[in-house]
C-alpha cells in the first residue's frame, strides 16, 4: 500500500473494523517512513457488471460515480452522507445480486429513483431532472404531480395516503328500526358436512 503523502510502500495497520454494513474493512494506516496517517477499504471484489449507456456503449460499473451522482442531488437536502453511501451500496448489491452481467443506465436511474422518493422529494427531483433529461418546465410538472399522485400499484389497491386532508369524514346514514320481527333477515343455516 503506497503512502499517500511520500508514496512510501510500508505502513502499519493502527485499526481495523467493519465498514459498509459489512461489505468491506476500514483500515487506519501509519506510515513508517513519514508518519502519514491515512483510511483504506478491502472489499470483495464482485464480478463486473457492465453498465450499458443510452448511446448503446458499455462501460463497467462504478459505484463512486453513482455516489457522485447522488451527492450532487442530495446537496443541501439533509441527507447525511452515510445514507448516501448505504444506498449506493443497497443498489450495487442488488445488482451484484442479478443474473445479467449487462444493465441499462435506465435500470439503475429507475432504482435510485425508487429508493431516493422517500428519502427526499427535492433530490428525486433534482436527479430525474438530469436521468430523464428533462427540457422544460412541463417535464418538471409532470414529474411534481407523479410524487403529488402515485400510482395505484396494483387494481383495485387502495390508494394509502398519508396526506391528513385526503382523509374525508365517513357518512353515517340514518338506520331505521325494524317494525315487525318479520322485517328481520334470518341467515341461512350452514350445511356442516361430515
Amino acid at each position: 500500500m503506497h503512502c499517500p503523502s511520500c508514496q512510501h510502500t510500508n505502513s502499519r495497520v493502527l485499526e481495523s473494523r467493519s465498514a459498509e454494513s459489512g461489505q468491506s474493512i476500514r483500515r487506519r494506516r501509519e506510515c513508517l517512513n513519514c508518519l502519514h496517517r491515512f483510511t483504506t477499504y478491502e472489499r470483495i471484489e464482485f464480478v463486473p457488471v457492465a453498465v450499458i449507456k443510452r448511446d448503446g456503449k458499455r462501460e463497467s460499473f462504478d459505484r463512486s460515480k453513482l455516489v457522485r451522482g447522488l451527492i450532487r442531488a442530495c446537496e443541501k437536502t439533509g441527507l447525511s452522507p452515510g445514507q448516501l453511501e448505504t444506498l449506493a451500496e443497497e443498489i450495487e448489491a442488488e445488482l451484484q445480486g442479478r443474473s445479467l452481467r449487462e444493465i441499462p443506465s435506465s435500470e439503475i436511474g429507475e432504482l435510485v429513483l425508487q429508493r431516493l422518493r422517500p428519502l427526499s422529494e427535492v433530490a428525486y427531483v433534482r436527479f430525474a431532472s438530469v436521468y430523464r433529461q428533462f427540457r422544460g418546465i412541463r417535464d418538471f410538472v409532470d414529474t411534481l404531480n407523479h410524487l403529488q399522485n402515485p400510482p395505484k400499484e396494483a387494481e383495485g389497491q387502495a390508494n394509502l395516503s398519508l396526506d391528513p386532508s385526503d382523509v374525508s369524514e365517513p357518512v353515517s346514514e340514518p338506520v331505521s328500526e325494524p317494525e315487525t320481527a318479520g322485517d328481520l333477515e334470518t341467515p341461512a343455516p350452514c350445511a356442516t358436512g361430515g
